[in-house]
């Protein structure tokens, strides 16, 4: 006899935080379609409301999940509104959530991305609140797609997804002394995490062609020099600046928070550029 398949992973991502009950309500309503559901807790940190976050946490976790996971994300500012509820099949599993941008990113990086607008109310909860779609739509549509049901049935063909462009790094070369060009990256502060380290939009690609030892990062009046490899190659309570392990640009504070230490957050401008060459504020203090 053929071995019954498991249902498939269903991931949470959301801004609802765990102090209220809104991550649990939404367990229980998917376990109460598909008892068989396995759930996991991808993140309910996001900041309020920020749906670039929420894109970006979800792209760099989509990787490590098997291809037939079931991802459900609700960052949803326009709750209640014309925004479309949608799934969207890849090739690295189906997305749930709002169409407000969330999925976007994600999608793309996916690859093969089929959008269906999650229109048949039969998989939804009968009655449906203004103010709680992680409960009354996107939970049940997910946990119907878990025990089987058909994307064709969920709803119809979505079209194109609403877009969102994640801030693109931006390579500037301008003259400098001795008649070589001084190559600078200027990117921007993504999401600064649990730690207050701070998350750019710079890659490990981006900083080819820079000298780990002479990589100069300058942050809200604060100039880092070199990039290390471990948070622990620097004295505790020490700055830094390294790649970490997704492949982003980080800087840190060693045991202690880089976001408090040098008042940056998401949207701080992060100039990438070598010690040897002028600093656009030269009197910045060095870590």
């Amino acid at each position: 006899m053929a071995e019954a398949r498991q249902a498939p992973i269903i991931t949470l991502t959301t801004d609802f935080g765990t102090d209220d009950v809104f991550v649990g309500v939404m367990k229980g309503v998917m376990l109460g379609i598909n008892p068989a559901a396995r759930i996991v807790d991808l993140t309910h940190g996001i900041p309020p409301q920020a749906v670039n976050v929420g894109a970006l946490l979800l792209r760099l976790a989509l990787p490590y999940f098997p291809p037939h996971t079931i991802h459900v994300a609700v960052v949803d500012p326009g709750v209640g509104s014309s925004r479309r509820p949608v799934c969207v099949e890849t090739s690295r599993g189906i997305l749930v959530g709002p169409d407000n941008g969330l999925l976007a990113p994600v999608a793309a990086l996916a690859g093969n991305a089929r959008v269906v607008e999650c229109t048949e109310r039969a998989f939804w909860l009968p009655t449906i609140g203004s103010t709680f779609h992680g409960r009354d739509v996107f939970a049940p549509v997910a946990a119907h797609l878990s025990a089987g049901v058909t994307l064709d049935r969920i709803g119809r063909p979505g079209g194109t997804l609403a877009p969102l462009t994640l801030p693109q790094v931006r390579l500037d070369t301008e003259p400098a002394a001795g008649g070589r060009a001084a190559r600078r990256l200027r990117g921007e502060v993504l999401h600064a995490d649990r730690y207050g380290n701070l998350i750019t939009n710079v890659t490990a690609a981006d900083l080819e062609g820079f000298p780990a030892s002479d990589v100069s990062v300058s942050i809200a009046g604060t100039v880092l020099r070199g990039l290390v490899s471990t948070y622990s190659a620097v004295p505790e309570h020490t700055l830094l600046a390294l790649v970490d392990s997704w492949g982003l640009l980080e800087i840190a504070e060693r045991n202690g928070s880089a976001r408090e230490r040098v008042g940056a957050g998401s949207g701080t401008a992060v100039l990438v550029t070598t010690w040897r060459t002028p600093e656009l504020n030269p009197q910045a203090p060095t870590r």
